[in-house]
């Protein structure tokens, strides 16, 4: 069986498809169509800790669909700056997870993961594959991995 693992920055995905679509990405057309080519064997949605309804739902929402939510606070720092990034927690899994997984998919723009792709490529006999929205997709991210499926209306809410 083909074993595929997912890794979703949800904060990314989510300004992404906003910021170039105004329109939110759909997760469970995502999960349906992983589902048709093999086995899911990890799918871990990352997140910042809810503060309202809408959050909590949204949540909710992965975790029916089959998704693992980990969650970390949204810190606001003193001078007015803010943190909330999941880059560490996805970079470790990732790299603990990997193994014996035909597919890693990472849900990101972020150019800060192109080493962690490049990693994964050297150390496992697995299929790189990056989704996100294409041009606020960082271009050493694109370089690294073996394949990228842009964001489009088939993945769009």
């Amino acid at each position: 069986m083909y074993k595929i693992a997912v890794f979703v920055d949800v904060q990314n995905i989510y300004y992404t498809c906003k910021q170039a679509f105004n329109r939110s990405f759909n997760y469970r057309e995502l999960y349906k169509q992983l589902e048709e080519r093999g086995e899911i064997v990890h799918a871990i949605a990352y997140a910042i800790a809810p503060n309202d309804d809408g959050q909590v739902k949204f949540q909710d929402a992965l975790k029916h669909i089959g998704f693992t939510v980990k969650t970390k606070p949204y810190i606001q720092r003193s001078d007015g700056s803010a943190k909330g990034d999941w880059d560490v927690g996805i970079t470790i899994d990732m790299l603990e997870l990997s193994a014996d997984i035909n597919e890693v998919i990472l849900l990101s723009g972020d150019g800060d993961f192109d080493l962690l792709i490049q990693a994964i490529n050297r150390k496992y006999d697995c299929l790189t594959h990056v989704i996100s929205v294409a041009r606020l997709t960082a271009k050493s991210l694109t370089d690294q991995c073996q394949l990228h499926t842009p964001i489009d209306n088939n993945l769009l809410r």
